[in-house]
């Protein structure tokens, strides 16, 4: 499927391009961002893009000032948008366009066309959850239940119907985590159908622009041929973006400096389409086909790549040099790998999601040990505890597990396999990472907040995202931590933004991204500190254009 071009003329838009052509060095665009009035628009995104999906983008600042020093080249789309004007878009060419290319934006004022340029977020907002936290159709509930692989309030999704209209939607997202409670079903059919009513949506979220988004540029990949590439891995030798595509079933690499993608296709070696599931006599999760359908990944210190098979009840290992395969059951009755992380032995750790275990495989012996959890209270309305990050202390090699649906955080002693577990700071707790000093970093997913825990003390200090509207929580899925900076990277799967927490100031900066109904997953860094994720909503038609795609944002010096 191809992209759906973003970059038709608008009607009605009456946008004032001017063409310059001041002397300047080859391949720099630069201008100014203008509203009514010729008031300058701060924080507008500038997006540059090639016939091969390929984009460049960079934000204007206070002034409306921008500089696009571009490696891209030919005849180029050009997109200004910022939230609550319409797009500008057009054509250039850097050899016959000249370099200084200035716009004026008109703000939106019909209702209809407001309501549509709001984030899912403000859409979710709209349901008129319970107040209390732990009741059981709280927003913070169903923020766990329902939006862990889907955003509720896309243009997609948001569609109105009548209650019965919902029951496919809730059955799937229940039924993914074993639960067929009709009564349960009907109740949260209903409030869909109340909050998404197609009436108008008015709150009006604006996102501050910081100063350091000047220095920042956003590139982005288009995975054409993709499906849903849930992970993506920067490679710490050679520098390229490895992605597991879910849904497709192969890893896909891609190269940062050429944007050359290559497909590898995992081999089923003797496990039938729907994998594990298809021998336990059950159809797959989403209906998968595929043999393996890979999750997550992580590289171990010689470059190869570990990757959880999520229906294929398998550690799976990839070369990238040989571009070859291999698969190690794991065993135990083990369900859903999930994720995956390895520790500075090169053992490789992993969250068994639906059989509330985790597994640990030593490449040098073979040896697969599996370790069940203990039995904890499970929230909302999930069949099980659902152990699902997962990561490796720096300080002691002690492996730590997060809980989505018992809001519990556990370590494993890397020597006597000692299980101990702590009540999670932040509810939801999805991916957690720790940082350089052995702290670990936890994102709250139905709490709208990230935390910092000394594991030694288990004591927390909780931050607060920051909220632009009342009601409007944001949804981190994720924290994961620049290994030169310590800065911490969050993704955001209702807001269309990426978050970085600056630990030394305490402070959230919001970086907007491109596209509408962005949904991203871990974030991994290049060589150059470029924060990298992949951008795949479920389905991926969520996405503006329909095309998932490979995200990295360069937040500059």
């Amino acid at each position: 499927m191809k992209k759906q071009t973003m970059f038709k003329r608008q009607v009605g838009s009456t946008i004032a391009l001017a063409a310059l052509c001041l002397p300047a060095q080859a391949g720099v665009l630069q201008g100014q961002i203008t509203g009514p009035a010729g008031k300058p628009v701060d924080g507008a995104l500038i997006t540059l893009t090639n016939q091969a999906g390929v984009s460049e983008t960079v934000y204007s600042d206070k002034g409306g000032r921008y500089t696009l020093d571009t490696r891209l080249s030919g005849t180029l789309d050009l997109r200004v948008r910022k939230r609550y004007y319409r797009d500008h878009l057009d054509k250039v060419n850097l050899g016959s366009d000249g370099r200084e290319l200035s716009a004026r934006l008109d703000e939106i004022t019909d209702p209809q066309e407001l309501s549509d340029a709001h984030p899912s977020l403000s859409y979710f907002s709209k349901i008129q959850f319970d107040k209390d936290p732990k009741a059981r159709f709280s927003r913070e509930n169903f923020a766990r239940d329902c939006l862990t692989c889907h955003q509720i309030g896309n243009s997609t999704t948001r569609m109105p119907r009548p209650p019965e209209g919902w029951i496919p939607s809730v059955q799937r997202m229940h039924g993914y985590v074993g639960n067929t409670d009709a009564e349960f079903i009907r109740v949260r059919a209903e409030l869909l159908s109340k909050g998404l009513d197609g009436s108008l949506v008015t709150s009006k979220p604006v996102i501050p622009t910081d100063d350091l988004l000047k220095r920042a540029k956003i590139y982005e990949w288009r995975l054409d041929d993709s499906n849903v590439p849930h992970d993506a891995h920067i490679h710490h030798k050679n520098n390229n973006a490895y992605i597991v595509d879910m849904f497709a079933g192969k890893v896909i690499e891609v190269n940062l400096k050429t944007g050359k993608a290559t497909h590898f296709a995992e081999p089923a070696q003797g496990m039938p389409p729907g994998g594990a599931f298809t021998k336990m006599g059950v159809p797959a999760p989403y209906g998968l086909t595929v043999p393996r359908a890979p999750h997550s990944l992580s590289e171990d210190s010689k470059g190869i790549l570990y990757l959880t098979d999520s229906i294929g009840a398998s550690i799976g290992v990839f070369d990238p040099v040989t571009k070859r395969f291999e698969h190690h059951d794991v065993g135990g009755n083990a369900v859903y790998p999930h994720t995956i992380r390895v520790d500075g032995n090169d053992v490789a750790w992993a969250t068994m999601a639906f059989s509330n275990q985790v597994a640990r495989f030593d490449p040098k012996s073979k040896d697969m040990k599996v370790f069940n959890l203990p039995a904890t209270k499970v929230d909302g309305m999930a069949c099980c505890q659902v152990p699902y990050g997962i990561d490796v202390s720096p300080t002691d090699g002690s492996v730590w597990y997060t809980k989505l649906f018992s809001d519990k955080i556990g370590r494993i002693d890397p020597v006597t396999f000692q299980i101990t577990e702590y009540d999670s700071p932040v509810m939801g707790p999805r991916r957690h990472r720790f940082d350089r000093a052995g702290n670990l970093w936890i994102a709250g997913f139905s709490d709208g907040t990230i935390a910092k825990v000394d594991p030694k003390t288990w004591t927390p200090k909780i931050y607060k995202i920051p909220t632009f509207a009342p009601g409007e929580v944001p949804s981190p899925y994720s924290v994961s931590v620049n290994p030169k900076t310590q800065d911490i990277w969050v993704t955001d799967t209702m807001m269309d933004v990426a978050w970085r927490f600056i630990p030394s100031q305490e402070k959230f900066v919001a970086y907007p991204l491109p596209l509408k109904g962005t949904y991203t997953r871990d974030f991994s860094f290049s060589k150059e500190g470029w924060a990298c994720t992949s951008n795949n909503p479920i389905p991926p038609t969520a996405l503006e254009g329909g095309v998932p795609e490979l995200i990295c944002i360069d937040p500059g010096a």
